[in-house]
């Protein structure tokens, strides 16, 4: 094939990965409108409409200027859209094709946030958020991995398609942010205990989860950015072999310690074995992509129960998920990488850098992330009132429920009033 074919085929290949990766933007709506009560679904769905809206205008203007523009020591660039001469990389693909890609991943970081935060912080907020974190935080951190330029990526860091630099950083800024926010009212007790909230409804939930799963294939395998990439198949199945291995071991773990399969931890183990192979999917052999997932699976369950003891309420699991997995996965490439990792070779090297990269990553996501809730809570506020949050955020930020059961059964003649008040504000 020529040059142009070749070009031709790389486009459409990473603008259909692109449209898959923004797909699971619907994953992480249902997903979340599951996990949460009813009275607010309708919020976190909006919440996902900024990531797609604010995030993705954030990231175009300014974000992906200063993850790929012109280098400044390794630490910061900033370059305007339409500068492909200055790009860093080398592409085999219109840089319109490579920047819709990048948009997919710069919001899947916001939408990480969105779920450990769901049911008590302010739209308005939201919003903020979604902004600072396309168009700074994630780039920032972006660049010194997957920058060539970037000071991670001269170490010789290897996150393939992002577990540190979307995954770790997305799930260390939702602990900051959940923490400054404060947990749920009555979701923990003054002696420590955890007062569980059921999940609205298992089944949608389980929607965003295939949905997410997926996408996932876009993300990892579309990170060739080549459709002529021989691996692309092998990390498509790293990428299937390690959410099955989560999923696996979270839903027997569960059996045995809990005595019921938990169809949430089982979820949530799928989707830790999709962090944690996202940045060695194209290194490690798919063995390895079963141990990882399975060892994903146990650290999600491990890292949800270590949270909620240090009274930070995150709905969904997000930073067990993401920032604990993303974490792991980060590490397992220093660990089973088939050329330099330390079981396979017997090198130190790598395992190295891959703890330095992702305990940077993780740092600055936290760091800044607690010192941008504290200014916004200074500011335009954080929290909802309390009433607020009583009603549901569905009505006091949208002014619609999820389901509109009360609307439904509200023209009957007798209807028992304390049936419709029940029905009104039931979880």
């Amino acid at each position: 094939m020529n040059a142009g074919t070749d070009m031709a085929l790389n486009t459409v290949w990473v603008v259909l990965a692109a449209a898959m990766v923004l797909f699971m933007e619907g994953g992480f709506s249902l997903l979340e409108a599951g996990f949460v009560r009813t009275k607010n679904a309708v919020n976190v769905t909006m919440k996902i409409f900024v990531d797609l809206t604010v995030g993705v205008l954030a990231f175009f203007l300014i974000g992906f200027g200063i993850m790929f523009g012109k280098d400044f020591g390794g630490i910061i660039s900033f370059n305007f859209w339409g500068a492909s001469q200055s790009l860093p990389i080398d592409l085999n693909l219109p840089l319109s094709a490579y920047v819709l890609f990048q948009i997919g991943f710069a919001i899947a970081a916001i939408s990480i946030i969105s779920g450990a935060v769901a049911e008590r912080m302010s739209f308005k907020a939201y919003i903020l958020i979604a902004f600072f974190v396309a168009a700074i935080l994630y780039p920032v951190s972006g660049h010194w991995v997957w920058n060539p330029d970037g000071w991670l990526a001269g170490l010789g860091m290897k996150d393939f398609a992002g577990s540190a630099a979307i995954h770790a950083l997305g799930g260390a800024a939702a602990l900051a942010f959940a923490k400054v926010l404060g947990p749920r009212r009555g979701r923990f007790n003054t002696d420590g205990s955890v007062n569980v909230f059921a999940p609205s409804n298992i089944p949608l939930a389980s929607a965003g989860t295939f949905i997410l799963w997926f996408g996932w294939f876009g993300f990892n395998a579309g990170s060739t950015l080549n459709a002529a990439d021989l691996n692309l198949s092998v990390i498509a199945l790293n990428t299937m072999l390690a959410a099955a291995a989560g999923g696996t071991s979270a839903m027997v773990y569960t059996m045995f310690r809990f005595g019921k399969a938990d169809p949430s931890m089982t979820m949530n183990g799928a989707l830790a074995g999709l962090v944690a192979i996202t940045a060695g999917c194209a290194f490690v052999t798919p063995y390895s992509a079963i141990l990882i997932g399975l060892i994903a699976g146990i650290l999600v369950i491990w890292g949800t129960l270590a949270i909620d003891k240090l009274q930070v309420d995150d709905p969904v699991g997000a930073v067990a998920v993401h920032g604990v997995n993303g974490a792991f996965g980060t590490i397992a490439v220093g660990l089973f990488d088939q050329q330099e990792g330390l079981f396979t070779t017997g090198q130190f090297h790598q395992l190295g850098v891959q703890l330095l990269g992702v305990a940077v990553v993780m740092v600055w996501g936290f760091v800044m992330s607690y010192a941008a809730a504290k200014l916004i809570q200074k500011t335009v506020g954080l929290r909802v009132h309390a009433s607020e949050e009583e009603e549901g955020l569905d009505m006091a930020m949208h002014g619609i429920p999820a389901y509109n059961e009360l609307e439904r059964f509200s023209d009957q003649p007798g209807l028992d009033e304390a049936l419709l008040l029940r029905t009104g504000s039931e979880d």
